[in-house]
Order: structure tokens, then sequence, then C-alpha cells
């Protein structure tokens, strides 16, 4: 039963999650915002983020556009090209006021859906008239994620659905990269609906990185896939269509390629650089921190959609202890706080058995200078990678807001993180948020990381650049730790140069004060991560179709080994 067709239930539901919040402690969160109020307020309410209140999500809806449906399924349908996006549709002058900002940030987004045989399935990269489009005129996996939000807090759940359904059939289809075969679960990183204009009739390509700068493929995309469907069944309340035999097909799957057994010792993925949202080379090779988060939360959503048939049951049973490993796998050596950087420091190299303390023999020579600065007294965040002799200190914001969403992060290293970006607002926030990843690599490491890359140069794109789109997952994570005022803030400082900029992929400069060199204007996912920041902070319930409870069995921080207070 879809639950947003009565309002009585979700009413009860609602108040059933009131009731039943009782592992939370809401002492410092007072009244959710009202609605369509942006005043500054230090608190909400976060009960509605229970797990254990089964409805769906109450819409809002700010939207001023023609929903008329379309629903033409005929296979050799006449293509509509005028429909796939409003690349000429003349933009308003700027303005100041932040509702009038976000009804822009709306006509936009819709602006950008792309159709395929009469349906909406997704949104464009980027709306522009430039004739250099690259790959921007497609429908990426990873950049619809908070087009799809969007859609679902306004109560337009049927865009989200065929985008599910369209992704899955491309999941089915051949994916030979040269004369190799891709492995049958991977999500595409993109697609494009190509018209025939002669047999009029329309198809979709997909692109699994045979096409993509560094050839990579894309091995965030199915974790994406999985939490958009989780958020969909949240949202809406329909577990329909996770039940459904192909998605159910379609999550084992994806599920197969990563817990498949090998020559790991560690339970995190193994991965190239390039295959996330940092799609060029910038030395997140080995066991990224986006990549690690996003394993985390994808295998806990699986968890409550997988059904417990004959198959489930033997896939529910590898994630268990799949998790149970990388969470202390990841609370124990990925997290980094001032105690931790010390120890590191004061590391011995070359011990052997099982009692070493150092088990990576990493060399503390290698921390870098900046670390011990960077570091507040009661902050701490995942560091980005960790593999034998090798850590990167560096701070990834994706990772360590997925982190929280998830509860990879324990509430007091959820804490921490927050800490630490108020701490060090004008290294990760600046003039415009967010910093992709601080600090960035120059001169000699940027040369040997990045090959030279011109596009990361230092302080921008994925080398320090600043990134509109992660506002929703900060405004997420900020709401998740009763910390609203923090997302507040980011999203005010953003409101002053986002529109009059038309909407930039990302900025350049240390503070974030440059629209980025080769930045694209009118980025869908810029605007998309801004309307749903603006979403989240005016109905606080939402966030809950994007996180999840800490799992009591997960046992918190263990010591590392029988020596570790030595």
């Amino acid at each position: 039963m879809n639950v947003n067709q009565n309002g009585n239930s979700r009413t009860t539901d609602l108040l059933k999650a009131l009731a039943e919040v009782e592992e939370f402690d809401f002492s410092k969160l007072s009244d959710r915002p009202r609605p369509l109020n942006m005043d500054r307020q230090s608190s909400c309410d976060f009960s509605f983020l229970s797990e254990s209140s089964g409805g769906s999500l109450p819409p809002i809806s700010l939207r001023n556009v023609d929903n008329s449906s379309h629903n033409v399924e005929h296979q050799d349908h006449t293509s509509s090209p005028g429909r796939q996006s409003g690349l000429n549709t003349p933009r308003p002058q700027t303005v100041s006021d932040p509702n009038l900002m976000v009804a822009e940030a709306r006509e936009a987004l819709n602006r950008s859906l792309v159709y395929f045989r009469g349906k909406p399935v997704g949104t464009i990269a980027a709306l522009e008239n430039s004739e250099e489009k690259l790959n921007y005129d497609q429908v990426f996996v990873r950049d619809f994620v908070p087009s799809a939000l969007a859609f679902l807090v306004d109560g337009r759940p049927e865009i989200v659905k065929n985008f599910i359904l369209k992704t899955l059939r491309l999941q089915s289809g051949e994916k030979k990269i040269d004369r190799f075969q891709l492995g049958e679960g991977v999500m595409p990183a993109s697609f494009k609906v190509r018209h025939d204009p002669v047999r009029k009739h329309e198809t979709l390509v997909a692109d699994f990185g045979e096409t993509a700068i560094g050839r990579v493929a894309p091995v965030d995309s199915g974790f994406w896939w999985i939490i958009l469907l989780r958020a969909y069944t949240r949202s809406t309340g329909d577990t329909s269509l996770a039940e459904l035999p192909e998605c159910q097909k379609g999550m084992r799957l994806i599920l197969s390629l990563c817990l498949s057994e090998g020559f790991e010792t560690f339970p995190t993925l193994l991965c190239a650089d390039g295959c996330c949202m940092i799609d060029r080379r910038m030395g997140v090779y080995g066991y990224p921190i986006e990549i690690q988060a996003l394993f985390f939360m994808s295998l806990r959503c699986a968890l409550c959609l997988l059904k417990h048939d004959q198959e489930g049951k033997e896939f529910i049973e590898r994630i268990v202890k799949r998790l149970h490993a990388l969470s202390y796998h990841m609370r124990s050596y990925f997290w980094l706080d001032k105690k931790q950087l010390n120890d590191i420091y004061r590391y011995k190299t070359e011990e052997y058995s099982h009692t070493a303390v150092n088990k990576f023999n990493v060399m503390p020579d290698s921390l870098p200078d900046w670390v011990f600065d960077f570091m507040p007294e009661s902050g701490g965040y995942f560091i980005g990678n960790v593999s034998p002799a090798r850590m990167d200190f560096r701070w990834f914001c994706l990772g360590n807001c997925i982190a929280i969403l998830s509860s990879l992060a324990t509430p007091e290293q959820s804490n921490a993180i927050m800490e630490l970006i108020e701490e060090r607002w004008e290294e990760l926030v600046g003039d415009m948020p967010l910093k992709v990843c601080y600090p960035a690599i120059e001169n000699h490491e940027w040369r040997i990381i990045t090959g030279c890359d011109p596009k990361n140069t230092r302080w921008s794109y994925h080398n320090g650049g600043s990134w509109p789109v992660l506002l929703w997952l900060l405004t997420a994570a900020c709401i998740k730790t009763g910390r609203p005022h923090i997302a507040r803030r980011a999203i005010e400082k953003a409101e002053t140069r986002l529109q009059k900029d038309s909407w930039p992929e990302y900025y350049d400069g240390k503070l974030g004060r440059y629209v980025g060199k080769q930045s694209r204007k009118n980025q869908t996912w810029s605007i998309a991560g801004y309307l749903v920041a603006k979403m989240f902070l005016e109905d606080p319930s939402h966030v809950r179709m994007v996180t999840l409870e800490e799992d009591k069995q997960m046992k918190p921080l263990l010591k590392r080994s029988n020596s570790w207070t030595r």
C-alpha cells in the first residue's frame, strides 16, 4: 500500500514514530522548523528519523510547474527532443531572495529532465549551451541522486522509479572494454537517449567506463543505486518496487561483485583511481574512504531490501559477516583524532606477530606537516586511505558525511567530525561550501600523483575544489547529529554566490572564491544539492530516507591488539 495516498495513515505513522524512538538522546533538539521558515535556529526535531517508523514521508510541494504525465510506452514511439531538457529556456534575472532562489532551482531541475519514450528517466548533467558538451548531456547515476531526493520530497516518485528500472535494464546489457568483459553486476556510470529520426525510435545507450576518461568502471554506481532504492522505499512506503524479482536480482549481482572472496586480507574494497566522484587520477587508488563508506551504507540498505527467501538469506548472512568486519576495520584503522595522531607519531616500525601495534608498518616520518595543525583538540575524521605502509591523511567530505548517515561512524565519531567542520570552517567551507578534499596537493607531489593533470591543479576541481552539491550531504549529516545550525550557515554562504554565478559545477581557490576554470554552468547536481539541503531543513523528517541508525550488534571501537596500551 502506498501510504502517501492516505493522510490519516501518514499522521498515525508519524505519531508512532514519536512514540517509538527510544535509543536517541533528543535533549538538544527542539521543535522542527516550520515549512518555508528559514530563520536561523540551533536545533530541530530528529524524532522522525527512526527506522522503526514505518510509513511514507509527507511530501512538501513548492513547485509551480506542469506535472502532466508521459505514459506512452510503445517501442517505436516518436522521439520528442524538445522534451529532453530546456537548454534554451531564458533564465530569470538574478535575485537575492532565498525563496525566489528555491523557485528558480526547482524550475531549472524540471528543465533538466530527460525523457525516454515519453517518460522522465533522469536529469541531464548540465543545462549548458556549450558546443563542447563532452558527456555533460548524459544522465549520470551518482549525479542523479540529489535530483532523485528532490523529486521524492516533492511527491514525484514516478521519476525515481523510472530511473531505477531503466538503469536496472542497462545492467543486464553487454559490458565490454576492448576485449575484456566486465562483471555482470556492474552498473553504468551514465546513459543517454539516442534518437533515430528516420525510424522514429529511441534507445538508451549506457557507458560503463569504456568511453570515460581513464577507462575506469564506476564502482560507486551500484552502491548509489541500492541506496536510492532504499530511499524510494522509505519515502513512499511502497515496497513493491524493491520486491520485484528484477530488483532483487540486480541487488544480488551488485553484492556478488563486492562480497566475492579473493586474495584480500582486509574487508575493505580494493579500487582503482577514478572509480567514484573523484574520477581522475588523484591518488585515491587502494581503499578510498568514499568507496568504503558507500559500500558500508549499501550493505546496510540491502539488508533492509532483500527478501528472506533462499537466495536472499544466503546474501544476508554474508552481508552481516562483512558488516561486522568492515565496521571494526574502518573505526579502528581509518579513524584519526588527536590521540590517534599522537600514537601514529610514536609508532615503532618493522613489528611482527599478532601483537603488532603498527599493523600496516606506516612510517611516522610520512606524516605530513599540515595534519598536526589541522587536527583540533576535540575533533576527528576518517582519513582518505589506509593500505600497507601508506596512510592518506587528506580529508574527504563525501566519505565522512556518508559515514555519519550510514552510522559507520559511532555517535562519538559523528560528533567529532562535526566538531572538526566547525573548528576548520575556513579551510573546509570558506567562501563556498564545500571542499571535496583537503588540502590540495601541489608542486612535485602534484606532478607525481596526478601525472601533471591540468584540470586537477591545486585548489581546483577534485584537488581541493569546492563543490556546492555536497551541501545536501552536509545538511543531512548536520540534522542527524542535531546540528542544523551548521547547515544553515553553509547554505546562507552558498546563497550569496550560487545563483549569481549561474550554478557552477565547482569553485576554485583556497577559499572557493572563484568559479572553477573548467566549471560547467547550470550544473544540475549543484542545483539539486542546494534544493535538497533547503528541503531537509524545512522538514527534517525527510532525512530519514538517507540515514541508518546504529546497529547495536556492531560493537563500538575495540582495542587493536593486546599490546595497544603498552
